[in-house]
C-alpha cells in the first residue's frame, strides 16, 4: 500500500492511503540502521509504502520503503548524537511567520531559514504577523523589512491572524497545494490556521509574560486536508535554527542577493570575508546590499552556530 504520512510522533506514523484511509504505521528495524543520519528517518510529507500486520485485534500498517522526496526542510537537530531533524517533505511552499516583538524575530533566524529553504528548494513566503498591534514606529520597521525581503525576490505580507488582515490572501495561495506553516513558538501559526479553517481548533496559548515567548503548543509536526482543497502542515515552534550540510563555499549561493554580486567578484572562490576586489563587500559600502543580510551570512561561513538564537549585532 501506498500513502502519506500526515503525522510522526517519534515511533508511530500517522499515514492516508491513496483510498483516503488512515493507518497508524511503524517502521521497520533496518530503516533505524541505515546510517539515516537523522532523528526522524520517516517526516510528515514522506510517501511511503507500508504492508498492514494484524496484531490481535489491531490492524497496523510496517512501512519498508520511504520515497525519495522532491524537496524537505531540515535543521540542525537538539540531539547531538544524531546530525539532522527533517521538519517536513515535499512541500509546495512554506509561510515563515515573523514577529517584531512578543516574541521578537531576528533577522539571522530568517536568514538560516531562508537559506536553508533555498538550498531545499522550497518556495518561501514571508508573513509579518500582528501588524495590528503595532505602534507607528514598529509598522516603519516592518514595511523596512518586507521591502528588504521583497527586494530580494521573497513574497512579504503583513498579516493579522486576530483582526483577518490579508488572511484570504494567504488563503488564496494555498489552495489546492502543500504548505507549512513556521516560526518561534507565539508567533501565531496555529491561531492563523484556525482562522483559515476554524474547524480544526488547533489548540493555541498565550505568550509568556515572563520571557516574552511563546510556549510550545505543536508538539509534533502534523497534516491536515482543508475545505479548499489545501493541505497545512502545522510545525512545533522553532527556537533556534541550525544548519546543516552547507559546505561554507556554497552558503552564499543561498542568498540570491549576494549569489547575483558573485560573477563581478575578482576571485571565482571568494567567501566575501577578506577577498581583495570582492563585489559584496563593495555593495556592502555603497548601500546596494542590507547590512543584516551580510551579518547573516558571516555567521554562517565562520560557523558561529551560538548565535543563530539572537542577534548579537546592533543595527549598523
Amino acid at each position: 500500500m501506498r500513502g502519506v504520512v500526515y503525522k510522526s510522533t517519534g515511533s508511530w506514523y500517522t499515514v492516508k492511503t491513496e483510498d483516503a484511509d488512515f493507518y497508524e504505521c511503524r517502521i521497520k528495524g533496518k530503516f533505524r540502521i541505515k546510517g539515516i543520519k537523522s532523528t526522524n528517518p520517516v517526516a510528515v510529507g514522506d510517501y511511503v509504502k507500508f504492508e498492514l500486520d494484524d496484531q490481535g485485534d489491531v490492524t497496523v500498517g510496517v512501512i519498508y520503503e520511504i520515497e525519495d522526496r522532491k524537496n524537505y526542510i531540515v535543521r540542525k537537530s537538539v540531539n547531538l548524537s544524531k546530525q539532522t531533524h527533517i521538519i517536513a517533505a515535499n512541500l509546495d511552499q512554506v509561510f515563515l511567520m515573523i514577529t517584531l516583538n512578543n516574541p521578537k524575530t531576528y533577522t539571522i533566524f530568517i536568514d538560516r531559514f531562508l537559506a536553508t529553504a533555498e538550498a531545499y528548494d522550497v518556495p518561501t513566503v514571508l508573513l509579518f504577523n500582528k501588524v495590528d498591534s503595532y505602534s507607528p514606529e514598529e509598522l516603519g520597521e516592518v514595511k523596512y523589512l518586507a521591502e528588504l525581503y521583497r527586494n530580494i525576490g521573497y513574497t512579504c505580507i503583513g498579516i493579522s491572524a486576530t483582526t483577518g488582515k490579508n488572511v484570504l490572501k494567504v488563503k488564496e495561495l494555498m489552495r489546492d497545494k502543500t504548505s507549512m506553516f513556521a516560526g518561534h513558538s507565539g508567533v501565531g501559526k496555529s491561531t492563523l490556521v484556525n482562522v483559515i479553517e476554524p474547524g480544526l481548533n488547533i489548540k493555541t496559548t498565550e505568550i509568556s509574560e515572563q520571557h516574552l515567548q511563546g510556549q510550545h503548543t505543536t508538539t509534533f509536526a502534523e497534516m491536515f486536508d482543508l475545505d479548499f482543497g489545501a493541505r497545512i502542515i502545522d510545525t512545533p515552534g522553532i527556537k533556534g535554527f541550525g544548519i546543516v550540510d552547507m559546505e561554507k563555499e556554497e552558503i552564499g549561493d543561498y542568498f540570491p542577493d549576494l549569489f547575483k554580486l558573485k560573477g563581478n567578484c575578482k576571485f571565482n572562490n571568494c567567501l566575501h570575508l577578506d577577498e581583495p576586489k570582492c563585489a559584496v563587500k563593495e555593495a556592502l559600502e555603497n548601500d546596494e546590499l542590507a547590512w543584516s543580510r551580510y551579518r547573516s551570512y558571516v555567521q554562517m561561513v565562520t560557523g558561529d552556530d551560538d548565535g543563530y538564537r539572537i542577534d548579537e549585532f546592533a543595527e549598523k
